[in-house]
Parts: C-alpha cells; structure tokens; sequence
C-alpha cells in the first residue's frame, strides 16, 4: 500500500504508528467515537507538531472488526476498505478535512 504513494509521503506514512483494534474502547466512546467507527486519527497533524499542546503523539487507529462487517466478511473487500481506511486517515494526518478526502474517493 505504501508503495504507491510518492517518496516524501510514503516517508511520512512509514513514521506515522498505526494501532490496529477491535472496536473503539469504552474511554473513545465516552469521547464521543461512535461504536461502528472504521478508523481514527488522534493527535497532531502534520506541520503542527511544533506548536500542538496534545499530549497524544499522532497515529492511526484501524478498528478491524468494525472494517469486517462492512466488508460483510468478504476478504477482498475488506482487504480494500483498510487499505481506504487507512488512507482516509492518513489524509487527516495531513491536513484534509471530509469534503477533501471525498474529493480524492476517500469518504
């Protein structure tokens, strides 16, 4: 997946810690993640890591459960919505909001 992403993003991509889980947690859930959520990105954007007081370091969440049922338990298609997923969240480590990410087929 990484591959095909240019140079400098594919190097920003690879330093950026992707926590895989079944579903969002008790504590993300009283934060307000809903339960069917698929992906989450916590922490700093990209750029602004400098001038962020989060405590949390950046990284993806992948809730791999979640991504199983959507996929109805197909493994091709729940191989494709990880790797969207993924991508989805990372664009949001990047400094896309929702109407960018659509824009890209990332929704």
């Amino acid at each position: 997946m990484l591959t095909s992403l240019p140079a400098p993003l594919r190097a920003r991509a690879q330093a950026l810690p992707v926590t895989f889980e079944r579903q969002p947690n008790a504590a993300q859930r009283r934060d307000g993640v809903e339960p069917d959520t698929l992906g989450l990105f916590v922490g700093t954007e990209f750029g602004c890591e400098e001038t962020s007081s989060l405590p949390l370091p950046a990284q993806i969440i992948l809730y791999l459960e979640n991504i199983w049922d959507v996929a109805e338990a197909d493994e091709e298609a729940f191989c494709e919505e990880v790797r969207t997923t993924y991508l989805h969240e990372l664009g949001h480590y990047l400094g896309l909001d929702e109407d960018d990410l659509f824009d890209r087929g990332l929704e």
